[in-house]
């Protein structure tokens, strides 16, 4: 079995493409949400399937620092 270690390009592309679907941010790209928001999802627990998926790999892309890849 092979494991490849290369970015998933259409998954990339999702990430910085999706939108925030409810609340006060609704409507904006889920890599410009504010660091708070993102902060405080992943202390109280980030929503079940792909949208909390998507949402802590945008946390863990804020806290390493690695926003300007979406520039």
């Amino acid at each position: 079995m092979s494991i490849s270690l290369e970015p998933d390009k259409e998954a990339f592309i999702a990430l910085a493409t999706e939108r925030m679907p409810f609340g006060k941010y609704k409507g904006l790209r889920l890599v410009d949400l504010p660091e708070r928001y993102i902060v405080w999802f992943s202390q109280k627990g980030f929503p079940e399937g792909k949208l909390g998926e998507m949402l802590q790999a945008v946390y863990e892309i804020k806290l390493n620092g690695l926003e300007y890849l979406f520039k």
